[in-house]
């Protein structure tokens, strides 16, 4: 089986590409990263030397990067992680990159895979296309999409895509909308590793609002292996919801770090709520259990203490991408070849 995982240099790709190796003898995977800001190559150092695993330097929103990853390799399945992911950029820095990257890109993808015949496109999502939750309930697939920030906006638009796909063209399409992951190597823009790593500085921990903004919490080993559940047996044209059934307040998921770290409340620092905040969020992976036999293996407390544990041991790693010198790596491990 021949992937291409494209993004695959980010978090949840980097995580997903280590997964299916580890799990999958037979499997080759080929990494689409345009290394962008989020996306780090210190993440695979220990693949990089795997036979089963090549790096190739790209962008999805080019077409003729595309086409030319698709013209050297014959695919059974392509994963689609590249994406402008962060919220509070698409507020304060404008929407023009993630619709190049999240609309455009995908569709460019889709374009290729159809032309060359893959037999399947798995277009990785987000809870956050259906907008905010009340205090009851739960998102399910057939949740009206309804985004509510640029960038949750644009991640809609990149379904509605894929799914035209496969009701235009026949393409064999299936999405899946996970709910907030954590895990190694998460970029420290997001909740928990920027909570760490502050933490770890004695810094204070900003927290939007009275932090009481409710998000179903997955860690992303558990997010890999639903993946790889949807790309084996997920029915074609359907959208699969993952999430962890941990609905926990952001500010309790901070005082928990705090706790672990041993650091006191007292760096908690609320600020200004961002514009268009969602409330709350909450899966149901009903679908993803009754159809495909998956459920997550970690609790939260489980997860949040093996996400605290690597980042202590892996406080090089933290301390490179919080002083940018991440950035340096391809060029020292890539350059000339």
């Amino acid at each position: 089986m021949k992937l291409l995982v494209t993004g695959g240099a980010g978090f949840i790709g980097s995580n997903f590409i280590h997964y299916m190796l580890g799990t999958h003898p037979d499997v080759q995977i080929v990494n689409m990263d345009a290394l962008t800001y989020a996306g780090n190559l210190e993440n695979l150092a220990a693949v990089s030397g795997d036979a089963r695993y090549t790096f190739v330097k790209g962008d999805i929103a080019e077409a003729a990067e595309v086409d030319e990853i698709f013209a050297a390799h014959s695919f059974d399945a392509v994963l689609n992680f590249a994406a402008e992911s962060h919220v509070d950029r698409s507020l304060h820095h404008g929407a023009a990159a993630f619709i190049r990257a999240n609309v455009l890109g995908t569709q460019l993808l889709l374009d290729a895979a159809r032309e060359r015949g893959v037999p399947r496109f798995v277009q990785i999502s987000t809870d956050e296309v259906y907008g905010s939750l009340g205090p009851e309930g739960a998102f399910s697939e057939s949740t009206p999409v309804a985004p509510n920030n640029p960038y949750a906006a644009t991640k809609a638009g990149a379904d509605f895509l894929a799914l035209a796909a496969h009701r235009s063209h026949g393409l064999d399409v299936v999405i899946t909308r996970c709910s907030n992951n954590y895990g190694p190597y998460q970029f420290p823009e997001k909740l928990i590793p920027l909570m760490i790593g502050n933490a770890l500085e004695d810094k204070p921990l900003p927290v939007y609002g009275d932090g009481l903004h409710v998000r179903d919490w997955l860690y992303v080993e558990d997010h890999c292996s639903a993946i790889d559940a949807v790309l084996q047996r997920g029915r074609t044209g359907e959208v699969y919801n993952i999430g962890g059934m941990n609905d926990v307040p952001n500010l309790h998921v901070v005082k928990t770090l705090l706790q672990s770290l041993g650091k006191p409340e007292s760096l908690i620092q609320f600020v200004k709520d961002r514009p268009g905040h969602d409330r709350r969020y909450a899966m149901d992976a009903t679908r993803m259990r009754d159809e495909l036999g998956w459920s997550p293996r970690y609790t939260f407390e489980e997860g949040l203490k093996r996400t605290v544990d690597w980042y202590l041991a892996n406080g090089e790693w933290l301390a490179r991408v919080r002083s940018g010198v991440y950035e340096s790596y391809y060029e020292r491990m890539y350059a000339g070849r």
